[in-house]
């Protein structure tokens, strides 16, 4: 048993070690495939330093011609379509609602009465006091004639005079409190949202009608709190409408000077005019806030600037010995956008830039267009 056992374990380390081998061995190879490969970039760039090109390596490309251009820098946010005055309409007494006088759709006047709240028991109260005040208007007449004919006495006619002024300021009080019970337009516009039903109570802040103005049109954004040297009042913006498949050009008409604690993104507003668009409120729209504009632009497409130890280059066309021969460029970039990326140095008008089979070149390989 002893020796079965023995054997087992010799055969096990024996395995053990012949894949051991095998993995150094492969290690090795690796190195040495590395090293070479290595070795022959290094000859294949000094045979085309030299005037020559590698043998049997052409790559063919295509290119495109640099030439300014005006290029644009966009932020892009998302908002929402407003009008310009977007009210909701509450009650300023409690009460229960007996008439409702409009409906949603219907063109309102500023002031007109939207809806009556029950004010029976104040409409009593009034000619109450409507009728204390004949009397006591009465009684004030007769002292005062009696007073201007030095008859009777000052406190009867003081005390006639205070009765009646109170009960004129009693009844201004309560004709204020019955003209509450009206829920009024405080803008001329289309109501567009009437939640309230005949008979519900309701009491002051809570929604009895939205009543929208849209003859004029803002659309709000907030933007991130990191934009803000960035975008400023005039701004030029883009304000695409993805609902309405239309995209138009406004400015920046304001910016907030508060900046949101929760989210930390400022409001900006831009206006639109209606024209022909179907605007509605809360409707989906996307800014474009153009915040970086450079009219005489060195422009490429981003996919084909190259990284390597840190450094952005491109490959141009040169012609060297009648042939034509990729040459490694290094550049400075400036703003990205949609795709395209702004050059600031290393390329100026003319250069013949390699827009595709960049990725197989090498400085110096001959080419093929």
């Amino acid at each position: 048993m002893k020796n079965l056992l023995y054997v087992i374990g010799l055969s096990l380390f024996l395995i053990s070690c012949g894949s051991s081998d095998k993995k150094a061995q492969l290690d090795k190879l690796k190195k040495q495939h590395d090293a070479l490969s290595e070795q022959i970039k290094t000859l294949e760039t000094e045979i085309a330093k030299e005037g020559g090109a590698v043998v049997n390596k052409i790559v063919q490309v295509s290119l495109t011609e640099a030439k300014p251009q005006e290029f644009n820098h966009y932020i892009e946010v998302q908002g929402k379509v407003d009008g310009d005055e977007n009210v909701n309409v509450s009650a300023k007494s409690m009460g229960v609602i007996t008439y409702i006088f409009v409906k949603e759709g219907d063109n309102v006047r500023r002031g007109q009465v939207l809806a009556q709240i029950d004010d029976q028991v104040l409409q009593q109260s009034l000619q109450e006091l409507k009728t204390q005040l004949t009397f006591a208007t009465n009684i004030y007449d007769k002292q005062k004639n009696l007073w201007d004919q030095k008859i009777g006495s000052e406190l009867q006619y003081l005390t006639a005079k205070n009765t009646k002024e109170s009960l004129e300021g009693r009844m201004s009080t309560l004709i204020d409190q019955i003209d509450m019970s009206k829920i009024k337009s405080p803008i001329n516009g289309t109501v567009e949202e009437s939640p309230m039903k005949v008979g519900q109570l309701i009491s002051p802040g809570f929604t009895a009608f939205r009543v929208v103005n849209f003859s004029k049109i803002k659309v709000v954004a907030e933007v991130a709190e990191a934009y803000t040297a960035k975008v400023r009042q005039n701004n030029k913006v883009k304000i695409n409408f993805p609902d309405l498949n239309e995209e138009i050009d406004a400015n920046i008409r304001f910016t907030s000077r508060y900046i949101n604690p929760i989210n930390r993104t400022f409001m900006v507003e831009a206006r639109v005019n209606p024209g022909k668009l179907e605007f509605r409120a809360n409707m989906v729209a996307v800014l474009k806030i153009n915040d970086y504009s450079s009219p005489t632009a060195i422009v490429l497409p981003v996919n084909i600037i190259q990284t390597s130890n840190d450094e952005k280059f491109v490959y141009l066309v040169e012609e060297k010995a009648g042939k034509q021969i990729a040459k490694k460029q290094l550049v400075k970039v400036g703003q990205t956008y949609n795709g395209n990326v702004e050059i600031l140095e290393g390329i100026k008008e003319g250069n013949k830039v390699i827009t595709s089979g960049f990725q197989d070149l090498e400085d110096g390989l001959q080419i093929k267009l």
